[in-house]
């Protein structure tokens, strides 16, 4: 016989460990929550691989709104996900998000900065001389203006939150199954249950998809068409011999970025939409040509410090890439009313995982968002062929 929860998550990451904690600590909701995570160890799981990144530089209110409220969180997490007595950290360095743009973005980032400011994120928008009288370091050549976030920016340990999350919500009585969903039963508009590789089953009163990369693959099982799939990041750590610890992650306008991490420099790039082809969801090797032609070369220019440098470490993680609009899927489905998206990240779902992770709580206990209206993040936008773009996608 299946075991019966009131909710199963298929993927325990940080989405689905956000959403989890949240939905055990409402006090209107006390049903049994299963989290179902096929890499219990997260060897391979895309939030121990991120950058860490966290920031208020989107270019839709929504996505703004979200981060403030991650900032909010990341304020008080020692408290809210405290664990008898071990109250966690997650080391965020409030170093800044520096963006720079050439003379043919000036406009947009321009248009951009505006979005930010309405929505009260503390962004400077600088001209060359703003940029040389902060970062006297900075090569100018090709630049036009730089973003700056001066507060609520920057970097945590990624796999500090997902621990403490996951910590959390077990101490709140989440059951975490070690375990891979190979099959979703539904009947009618509804789904019932969840089948496992194991060759056990789950009956859930609802099922949210929260499965990262393979995200595409899970609503494939109730027959909808997600378009979200893999795609290969290499990250690169270097060491340049000399600390730099106040410096920004900085984000090149070729899309090469960079960041300290104690010593070293953590780095990358994501290559170019036509370059960035589909992966097998096991597939991280990484490419160190990347580095030697795409990533090295910028850091050098921009920064002559760069110059000097050794690879010390490298890995590669993948994207949950959404291709319609580089923006998340958050949301039931329009026809099976108790299967819920939490997908489609691009790159940024560790700092949006707290809201995200309130956000579907909303909806499962109460049918509707409470606080922030993501509605804008429907899934039926994909069918009706309307995206909500994301253009800060690093």
């Amino acid at each position: 016989m299946a075991d019966i929860y009131d909710v199963v998550i298929v993927g325990g990451g940080v989405i689905g460990s956000a959403t989890a904690y949240f939905l055990a600590a409402r006090p209107d909701f006390d049903g049994r929550i299963a989290v179902v995570e096929r890499d219990s160890a997260y060897e391979f799981a895309s939030t121990p691989r991120s950058c860490g990144g966290v920031r208020q530089q989107f270019t839709t209110p929504e996505n703004i709104r979200i981060s403030q409220f991650t900032a909010s969180f990341l304020a008080e997490i020692g408290g809210l996900l405290e664990v008898d007595g071990d109250r966690p950290d997650v080391s965020f360095r409030k170093n800044g998000y520096l963006f720079l743009g050439n003379e043919d973005m000036a406009p947009a980032m321009q248009r951009i900065n505006e979005i930010q400011r309405a929505e009260n994120a503390p962004v400077d928008l600088l001209d060359r001389a703003g940029l040389a009288s902060r970062f006297p370091w900075l090569n100018l050549e090709g630049l036009a203006c730089g973003s700056f976030g001066t507060e609520e920016e920057g970097w945590i340990d990624p796999f500090a939150l997902l621990q403490a999350f996951r910590r959390k919500a077990k101490s709140l009585g989440v059951d975490y199954i070690d375990d891979e969903v190979t099959g979703i039963d539904r009947e009618g508009n509804r789904v019932t249950g969840v089948r496992l590789v194991s060759g056990a089953s789950l009956s859930g009163g609802g099922i949210v998809n929260a499965a990262g990369y393979r995200g595409g693959k899970v609503a494939a099982m109730i027959g909808a068409d997600l378009p979200v799939r893999p795609r290969k990041r290499c990250v690169f750590v270097v060491d340049i011999r000399t600390p730099l610890p106040d410096y920004p992650l900085l984000i090149d306008h070729t899309g090469v970025y960079w960041r300290p991490e104690g010593q070293f420099f953590v780095c990358g790039r994501s290559p170019d939409e036509d370059n960035d082809p589909e992966v097998a969801d096991d597939d991280f090797e990484v490419d160190h040509t990347w580095f030697e032609s795409e990533v090295w070369p910028v850091m050098a220019e921009r920064d002559p410090r760069f110059e000097a440098l050794k690879v010390v470490n490298s890995w590669a993680g993948q994207y949950d890439m959404n291709l319609f609009d580089h923006n998340a899927v958050i949301g039931p489905h329009p026809e099976v009313s108790n299967f819920y998206f939490a997908n489609g990240f691009s790159g940024h779902g560790l700092q949006q995982s707290p809201a995200v992770g309130r956000a579907v709580s909303e909806l499962i206990a109460t049918g509707r968002f409470e606080t922030l209206n993501l509605s804008a993040f429907r899934f039926e936008r994909i069918a009706e062929g309307k995206p909500f773009l994301e253009h800060a996608v690093v």
